[in-house]
């Protein structure tokens, strides 16, 4: 937090931000294979998408909420109506995520997933008034061809799943833009609690119409969605905590391995040879985009 003591700062340890980012890919890509066996057959009747954000808001608020208890971290002031527009994009960008992973290959949502970077940057210009140079559209054009590959649009007809992923990583850019805000008036915990206690409220009042008594084995798989995803969440700031964020984000793209390979060991899908083509382009112009913004923020 910062406005601890520096003593009370994490240390400067690179190798421990790669590990802790290597956990956080894993833990992401496990919340999508679970939401992927709840809104398939896999353990029983599919479950709505909005049952499962809500779970995600629900348990993950539960664990973070716990650990505020045991923590007990000096909280400052909320940025009430930013943190409600950050969240609410949040929901909604998550819900069609889970959407997308019950129609398509993990590997393909998540690849597609990796484009919100690409929306935020969009978003900032507008609502940040942020300056876009050459190298940084170029990014973002590489990683919308990466995009067209794995939405095929001349193959016939084009995925809903690949289209309700576009649909997440566009919300969820959007989302990166009020988190820019928020990050830089509130400490990262506080975000976090937050963030996760608005979402139960709002992920409540949606889920009253689409409820479904879950399974005892869906339930477990619904609680290991918002532990993970809190997991997930903690291992990310404390990795970016732990050395310069240019340094780690590129192994925020493990998420993509993670998810090809639950889903080959869990589901049996191997990704196709255009699937891979997809997600290269797309990780290309993303880490081009990631490689440029660090330089940009250090000049």
């Amino acid at each position: 937090m910062s406005d601890l003591p520096n003593k009370h700062l994490p240390s400067h340890n690179p190798r421990l931000a790669i590990i802790l980012m290597i956990c956080a890919t894993a833990f992401i890509a496990a919340t999508t294979l679970l939401a992927k066996a709840l809104g398939t057959d896999t353990l029983g009747a599919p479950l709505h998408p909005v049952q499962i954000t809500h779970a995600r808001f629900l348990f993950a608020a539960l664990t973070l909420g716990s650990a505020a208890l045991i923590m007990r971290p000096k909280l400052g002031p909320v940025d009430l109506k930013l943190h409600v527009m950050r969240t609410t994009c949040g929901a909604a960008g998550v819900t069609l995520m889970f959407a997308a992973a019950a129609f398509i290959p993990l590997a393909d949502a998540t690849a597609i997933s990796f484009l919100n970077p690409v929306f935020a940057m969009v978003f900032a210009i507008f609502l940040l008034g942020e300056k876009v140079g050459p190298i940084r559209w170029s990014a973002a054009g590489i990683a919308m061809v990466g995009a067209l590959v794995l939405l095929r649009p001349g193959s016939g007809a084009i995925a809903p799943g690949a289209l309700l992923a576009l649909g997440a990583a566009l919300i969820l850019g959007l989302e990166i833009v009020f988190i820019k805000r928020l990050s830089g008036r509130e400490a990262p915990f506080q975000i976090l609690l937050v963030n996760n206690g608005i979402g139960l409220v709002i992920a409540t009042l949606a889920v009253l119409f689409v409820w479904e008594p879950p399974t005892g084995q869906q339930w477990l798989a619904l609680a290991g969605v918002g532990v993970l995803m809190a997991a997930a969440q903690t291992c990310f700031l404390n990795s970016v905590a732990r050395a310069d964020a240019s340094f780690v984000v590129p192994f925020s793209y493990g998420t993509l391995l993670f998810a090809t390979l639950y889903d080959a060991l869990i589901f049996g899908v191997i990704p196709t040879s255009v699937s891979l083509l997809g997600a290269g382009i797309i990780i290309a112009g993303a880490a081009l985009l990631a490689w440029r913004q660090a330089i940009t923020s250090k000049a």
